[in-house]
Parts: C-alpha cells; structure tokens; sequence
C-alpha cells in the first residue's frame, strides 16, 4: 500500500532536486519560444476569450478516411469550441491536405496540425514511404543518414499539410519484452539512442517541424502496453537518472522543441500511483523545473488505457492540464475538457496567467512553423511529390547501412566462386516467392522453395530430401505481422527445421524479424552465416540479397543484446565486390523521370508501329542498375508478356560475347596472337588464300573477306526440296544436327562450311568490310588451343563464374520454350517458325554452336559480361581478363583506313553522321559493343561508366520489318541514357 502525503511529495522532490543531473551550460532553447510575445502572438491572444485560450491546448483526433460525417464533427469542433489543432491518424495524403484546407478555412485561429510519423508518413497514410523502424535505424553508424531522414520526412509532413511530428521516440528498450515500444526505439543504449534522436530530430526542426522526444520519463522497461493498462517501472532515481531519462535531457540541451509524455506509473518519481502524464512532481518538478525544458510539453493520446481508467473524459484532461502538460493530444470529449479547466481556474487549482502562457506556446508554435501567413496546401501531384526518387533512394540507403552480418564463417560473404555453387533458397513462414528469392535470381540460378508458418513434418521432410542436391542453401526467415513483433509463430517442426539449418555449415541465414526473435531459435547463433535484416519490407529483402553476392556491403551493428547469444554492438563488416547493384537512377546520378519517361515512351513508339512485339531495356551506370524493365509481348498475335528472364536471340551480338572473349584470355595467357593468321591454329587453312592474313585484321573486319555465304542454299534443290544426302526428317547417327524437329543435317556438313570459306574469294581491297566468315572458325580455333570443348570451355571460365546461367546455346535443352522469345517464321529455308533455336541460317547448321550468332540470353546476364568489359576484365571481385588486353581490343584498330572497328567490338562512326550514326550522339569514342540482326543492342562507355543493353525480336514474324531501323529506337534509346545523366 502506497503512503501518499504531501510531505513524502515534497521529500521526492527534494531528492530529485539533489540527484538530477545539473543543466548543461550549453543548455538551447527551442527557436519557436522567441516569438511568445510577437505582435501576431499578441493580437491573436487579444482576440481570444478565456475559454478559446483553454481551447488552443487541445488537439482533437482527426482521419482522413471516414468520410463526410467525421468531417463535419471535427468542424463542429473547430467552429464552436475553437480548439487548437488536429492529429492525423489513418488515410491518404491527398486527402488528408484536402480536410485540411477545409478545417483551417473554418478556423478563425490557423490550426496546428500534428501526426505520428515516427518512420515517416507510412505509419499512418497510404501511398506513402516508411522508413526504417528506429530499431533498424539504432544498427546504422552513420548518423548523417539519420539526419537526412528527418529531413525528408519534415518535407513530407509540410506536403500534406501539417506542422508537428510526434517523434523521435527515445526511449531506451532494455526490455525485450517491452510489448509498445520495443522495434520503436533506435535500441538499449542511451547514447546510440541520444545521438540518433538528436540527428533525427535536428533534421526536422531543421526545415520547421517541431517534434517530441517521446515517452518521457522513458517507457524502454516495461512489459505493459500503456494503451491498455498502465505500466508501472520500479527503478530507484539513480537508475531512471542516469538512463530512461539521459536521452530526455541530452535532447533537451540540444534544442528540442516539444516533449511528449508517457502514461507511466513511476514511484521513484512520484508515489501517489498516478499516471505520469496526471504527475506534476514529474511534469512540472522534473521536466520543466529541475530539467529547465520550457518548450512544447504533449500528452500521449488521453484515449489511452493507461490513463484513462479511473478517469473520465474531460476531467483527465483537467489533471494534465494541471499537471503541467501544454497541449493534450486526442481529447475525446471536448467541451467538459473546456469545462473541466475553467473549474479548476475558479477553484484556483491554476491560474488563467498559466493557462495563457501555454496558449502564447502554443501560438508561437503556430508562428515559427508559418502559420501566421497560411496559404492552403496543393493536392496537384501530392503522391508524386512525397514519393519522390530521392525520398526512395533515402530509404534504400537506410536500409542498406542498417544490414547486420552477426556471423560469417570463413568470410563465405559475399559469395566468390559461383561457379562451384548450386544454390536452392527457402523462404520459411511464406507460401509464395519472396521478393527475397527473386533477387537471389538476378546474380545466378538459385532454386527455391518455400515453407508455410504451419508445415508439418512431412512437408519438411518433402523439402529437405530436394535440398540434398545442393550444396549453398540461403533461407530467409520471414516475419508474418505488419510490425516486427518480438514472437514466433512457425510451428514447432519448422522452428526444429531453423535449428538443423543453423548448424549446417552450407547455410547462409537472413532473418527478417526482430533482432530480439533470435533468442527464441535455438542454436540459431552457431550459424555459419547470419543476417539481422530487422524487418520484412521488400526493400530489406532485395537489399539483404544484394549483400548476400556483394552488390553491397554491411557495416550495421546490433543496437541491442539478445539474452547470452549477441551482445549490443555485434556485427562483422562486409565489403562490396563489383557485382551489380540494383538500385534507382538517382543512385548513380542519373535522373529518373528522364530515363523512364523517355525510355517508355520509345518503347511504346516502336511497339505501337509493330516494329517489336516487345522487349528488354537493361541500364547499368556506374555498376549500378538503374532500369531493368520488360515491354509488351512475346508476339504480336498472342498475350504472353515479355519478362525480365525471358530470353532473346542475340545474333550478331554472339561475336563479342562467346569466342572473344576466350581469344581476349588466351591472349593473356600467350597462347593467342593477333598476328597469326587462321592457318597457324588451323592446318586445313595453310593452302588457302586466308594464310598469314593476321588475327587483327581479320577480327577488326579489314582481311578482304566476304560479308557472308548462304551456306543453306547449297542445300536446296531447284524445285525447292532438300539435297537427300544432306537433310533428313528423322535423326540418326548420320544425320545427329538438328535443325528443327522433323529436319536433321549431316554430321559431316560443318567441313562443307569450312571449305566454302577456305575457297572463298577475297576482296580486291583491304578496306572496312564486315564479315562473319572467320567467326565460324573461332570456336575451332579455340579448341585447337586449348584442347577442351568450346562450351565447356567459356561456361567454365566466363558464363558460369559470372552466375551468367541463361548465357547459352541451344536454349530449349535448358529452358522452357515459354522463357524463349521466339523470332523469324521462316518461308524459305526451314519453312516454320523458329521458336528456341538460333535464327542465323549458318549459325544453325553449325549445330546451333557458333561464334557468328547462336548465343541467347537475357539483358540481365549478358549485362554481367559486358560489365566485365566495361571494367577492364574485372567483374565480381575476380579477374578475367587483363585491363592491357581488353584496352587493345576495343580501341579502333584502323582509323587512318576509315575503319571504325576495334577487334571484333564496334566502336562508334569515326565522324558523326546524324540519324543514321551507329550509336547515339553523346556515346563516346571510347565506348564499344555491337548490334544484333534480330533486333539486339548491346554497348558500354567507360567514360561515363554506362552498360546499355537492348533486347528485341524485330524479325517477328520476318526479317523484311525494318522499322526498328526507320525509328532508329535502339540509338534514340542510347541518346536518353546520356541525357538523363545530370550534371
């Protein structure tokens, strides 16, 4: 049973009078108080009665999304009882703005306008961003960023009308039971938690939001929700001294403009038992008197449990008012509040002086945030405006640096050598693929699955016998609230499934959950690999993949302790190796409207006049991916949309990407030289007019080689019918090369292909002519060399290392034909459409194996080796091929003979020449690529650091539709990439 007596208040008092750390002498006022005594202060309180002066320290409950009955409440509110403001709870921005325009036009006095917005305006409105929880935001080191939250969240809160944020919450959670506050607070050490509240809430005020530090005198440890009962903290003085309330005061000295006080039951401070919100020993001994605050005090909502319980409406209102609050935050029953304080102003429980004090508070409030010149907010673009490109990108860096690595065995992150992984994925509490999941895709083939909140043994036992097969696993573990609760709900068995993962060294685990759920896995902390991601957001698990291959790196520390397994302050550094990052335009500062705008908009031109069914638009800079986009359809005649992984027919774009870059190696290795000619690597060349013309020549396209030979014609007869000896309808051991499903060529027709080369004549003169002939011979050659199977050979040492895996030949043995963009219905030569196999007539009859054309691929992974090139033969943190080497094959070999060419790279006209330019205009002389015959770009610049890939099948439904050509879209395309790049 508590004694309360006023001498046992007055001996509290005394104590925190001697206990209480002294002011800080660098102590700053809140900039809003200097305006308590303006003129406009002064002439609004002149205008006021009594009663309207009690009204402008009451904030009523405002929504914008119940309709016109809730509105004409709130302007009954603001038209008879005057009151002060509104809180903004659940709606939308647009028309959030709009009421508020209508009730501040109703207002003879401009309303001040708060919300919750403690990670920004998702907390309450939809079509807006959140950010991080400040749990996350505890694990960040740098605190700039958190200052640039606040920031952006302050621009946010001004677009939608509003002046007051409620936050930043610094309360220091060390109770991992704490059931309110919790992933709410940046965390259980008050100086993390002090810095940060201090960045973010200077970065509010900073652009004239006032905010509260929140939940004075410190709501960290308590395991009662105060919106339901009132917590009760039994900590000495000396304990809430130096920790609950340190962040308070620090915030304080810093220059906080409001302070928000808990419903808390605190008897170190005050023994009566009643609310600190009700307390005057804590509001008006403590905060105003012995900690000098003289801003904005605010209550917590007073619809709360926590204070209302035993109080009635109106009549708690009175006892914060008289306890020392200044503005009481969601007061149900308006007039008895009115009512109430006039009551206690007779009784002389307060006097009217206090109460007009609190009201020039409350006004100048109003003053410093502009409301002394309102003018109504603009709905036009309001959604635009507040998700804005640098708002999304703030975000993704929030995430990123919050990313913590607790355990990394072997430094096994980022993941090196792809080529010796088979990877699967597991999704554990989700029924779908995750976000997650799909971005483990984009860096190499990984094969998911997934596992419900409520698998049984058997669906576990189902997964685990698949998983056998691999030998990397990456199990994400999922949370299944809106918030990250501090509770598990996967059965039993699936939590069992967590512990054997966690002890299997070929696991990698990111959790998506609370940082204090950890404690609640058993033995998850002798993983080899884990991640604390801290939330569920599609952000985090893209961002979290990203990590995982070393598009980015992690330098997050845990922000509190879990029971014995991690303590406040763990986390491994990761570096980033040069794998792709994928990200947003801004982030490699390109603009983003410009780029999506535009790009769209040629897509749809060249889609509209059928010039493409459809296609892909990849865009890196800066070995960020800034576009990563599908258009319309596989054909023009059916539905089937183009997907990021479909895969296109890269023609011409074979020559670069297949046998180049092994010559580029072998080159390295000296076992390759550029002038040798094709007779040193193949005998059957050394009696032919082809003899001792050198490799330079020849891949530069200046060795007076025919443009090419209709190799399939030799085949025909002249009634159209195919030769007997050369094609059959059925396979055989004869006849193994397949052309298509009822037409087999025979084995030997590839030495006919060589000797039609070998006797082909040359030009009279050595000049820039492109041919295709000798790259016929180039997977031969390079089998000569090194004595391994073409295919095997670049899958080991190019596509596979890159996690490259739809880079291929022969696509259909690999891939569904529903993933393969079909091209050409051929009418002359295979007489039906060609779907899944290579469109070159030559490159076909070579078995679909070719350095010409064969290759297929989507943008993505052919991205990753011309992202190789792009940095000099270095991708993923390894070398592939030396800087020397690729600097000599793509600079222009010949320009004093008008040859453009590098060595079997194009590089852009040597004299620009308008519309029909080969490239855009600002592409530098320095950039390469090439084109592709089905409709195929691909080109990077190293002097802006720019990868641009262009995917189509424009000879659908034949090859005779030019108008990709006419609308020059690929170049059209090139030209905005430059643009968007600002300045």
């Amino acid at each position: 049973m508590r004694i309360k007596t006023p001498i046992l208040c007055m001996l509290t008092g005394l104590l925190l009078s001697l206990q209480l750390n002294a002011q800080s002498s660098g102590k700053t006022d809140p900039e809003f108080l200097k305006y308590q005594t303006s003129k406009w202060v002064d002439s609004i309180m002149n205008k006021l009665t009594p009663d309207e002066r009690i009204a402008q320290l009451i904030l009523v409950a405002a929504y914008s999304n119940r309709g016109e009955e809730h509105k004409q409440e709130i302007l009954e509110l603001i038209k008879e009882q005057k009151i002060g403001g509104l809180i903004f709870f659940q709606g939308d921005p647009e028309t959030q703005a709009e009421l508020m325009n209508d009730y501040q036009q109703a207002a003879e006095v401009p309303l001040i306008g708060a919300i919750d917005a403690e990670w920004g305006l998702g907390m309450r409105l939809d079509n807006t961003i959140s950010y991080p929880f400040q749990m996350a935001l505890g694990a960040i080191q740098n605190d700039d960023l958190i200052y640039k939250m606040g920031e952006e969240v302050a621009r946010q809160v001004k677009r939608t009308g509003l002046h007051i944020n409620l936050a930043p919450v610094v309360d220091v959670n060390n109770n991992p039971e704490n059931p309110v506050i919790n992933f709410r607070s940046f965390g259980e050490d008050k100086q993390n938690v002090t810095s940060k509240g201090i960045a973010y809430m200077k970065g509010m005020q900073d652009h004239k939001v006032l905010t509260t530090a929140k939940h004075f005198p410190g709501h960290g440890d308590t395991d009662t929700d105060s919106h339901y009962a009132l917590p009760q903290i039994n900590h000495p003085l000396e304990r809430l001294d130096s920790l609950e309330m340190y962040p308070f005061k620090e915030l304080i000295d810093a220059g906080i403009g409001g302070v928000m006080v808990a419903h808390l039951d605190i008897p170190a401070l005050d023994s009566t038992g009643v609310p600190s919100t009700l307390s005057k020993p804590i509001i008006t001994g403590i905060l105003k008197e012995r900690l000098g605050f003289n801003g904005l005090i605010v209550t917590d909502a007073m619809n709360m449990k926590g204070v209302t319980t035993g109080n009635e409406p109106g009549v708690v209102d009175k006892k914060a008012i008289v306890a020392g609050n200044d503005l009481l935050e969601f007061t149900e029953d308006v007039p008895r509040a009115i009512a109430e304080i006039r009551k206690a102003i007779r009784a002389g429980i307060i006097t009217q002086k206090e109460i007009d004090e609190r009201a020039r508070k409350v006004l100048a409030v109003k003053q410093w945030v502009g409301l002394n010149d309102y003018s109504p907010t603009s709905t036009e673009d309001i959604v635009e405006e507040l998700n804005t490109p640098e708002a999304i990108l703030l975000n993704r860096k929030l995430v990123e640096a919050s990313l913590t690595v607790l355990k990394n065995k072997n430094n096994l992150l980022p993941l090196h050598r792809l080529d010796t992984l088979k990877i699967a994925s597991i999704s554990i509490g989700e029924e779908k693929e995750t976000v997650f999941q799909k971005s483990l895709s984009l860096y190499t083939e990984v094969k998911h699955f997934q596992l419900p909140v409520e698998a049984d043994g058997s669906q576990i036992d189902s997964v685990k016998a698949e998983l056998k097969d691999y030998n990397l696993l990456i199990a994400g573990i999922h949370d299944q609230s809106k918030y990250p609760r501090n509770s598990v709900s996967l059965s039993q068995e699936v939590q069992e499934f967590v512990k054997e993962l966690s002890a299997d060294e070929k696991t990698i685990i990111g959790l998506f959950k609370n940082p204090y759920v950890l404690n609640k896995f058993e033995d998850i902390e002798v993983s080899s690999v884990l991640i604390e991601a801290y939330q569920d957001s599609e952000t985090t698990q893209e961002m979290t993949a990203q990590l995982i291959f070393g598009g980015i790196g992690a330098t997050g520390k845990l922000p509190v302790s879990v029971g014995e397994k991690f303590r406040m302050g763990d986390g491994l550094e990761v570096k980033a190796i040069n794998r792709f990052k994928y990200t947003i335009p801004e982030d490699a500062g390109m603009d983003s409207k410009v780029l999506y705008t535009k790009v769209d908009s040629l897509m749809n031109e060249a889609i509209d006049a059928k010039a493409i069914p459809g296609g892909q638009v990849f865009v890196a800079k800066d070995g960020k991916v800034v576009m990563y986009k599908a258009y319309g359809l596989h054909r023009y005649s059916d539905t089937i949309r183009v997907k990021k992984d479909d895969l296109y027919d890269l023609a011409s774009i074979t020559k670069i990407s297949s046998a180049l870059p092994a010559l580029m190696k072998l080159h390295d290795e000296g076992k390759f030289d550029l002038n040798a000619g094709i007779d040193d690597y193949l005998s059957y060349f050394r009696n032919s007019n082809k003899a001792g013309v050198p490799f330079r020549q020849i891949l530069a396209h200046q060795a007076r080689f025919k443009p090419w030979i209709p190799y399939w014609k030799n085949t025909i007869r002249n009634n159209g019918s195919y030769k007997w000896n050369t094609f059959k309808k059925d396979s055989s051991a004869r006849f193994p090369v397949k052309i298509s499903e009822d037409l087999w060529l025979h084995r030997n027709y590839q030495k006919k292909i060589f000797r039609a080369i070998k006797k082909s004549p040359l030009e009279e003169e050595a000049k820039y002519k492109y041919s295709g002939l000798a790259f016929y011979l180039l997977p031969s050659i390079v089998e000569e060399i090194t004595r391994q199977d073409f295919r095997r050979y670049i899958n080991e040492n190019f596509y596979d290392k890159l996690g490259a895996t739809t880079l291929t030949y022969e696509p259909s043995a690999e891939f569904p034909l529903k993933r393969i963009v079909p091209t050409e219905s051929d009418f002359f030569f295979r007489h039906k459409p060609i779907h899944g196999r290579v469109h070159d007539e030559g490159a076909i009859m070579m078995g679909g194996v070719s350095a010409n054309a064969g290759l297929f691929a989507n943008a993505n992974d052919l991205a990753k080796l011309m992202q190789m090139y792009l940095n000099y033969g270095e991708y993923g943190g390894q070398r592939y091929i030396s800087e020397e080497t690729l600097k000599e094959f793509t600079r222009t070999q010949f320009p004093d003979n008008d040859n453009r060419r590098g060595l079997g790279f194009d590089k852009p006209n040597l004299e620009y020449q308008g519309e029909d330019n080969n490239t855009a205009k600002d592409a530098s002389q320095n950039s390469f690529g090439h084109t592709g015959f089905t409709g195929t770009m691909v080109w990077v610049d190293p002097e802006v650091d720019l990868l641009y890939v262009f995917m189509s099948n424009r000879v659908l439904p034949t090859r005779d539709n030019t108008r990709l050509y006419k609308l020059n879209t690929r170049t059209k395309i090139q030209q905005v990439l430059y643009d968007a790049i600002k300045e």
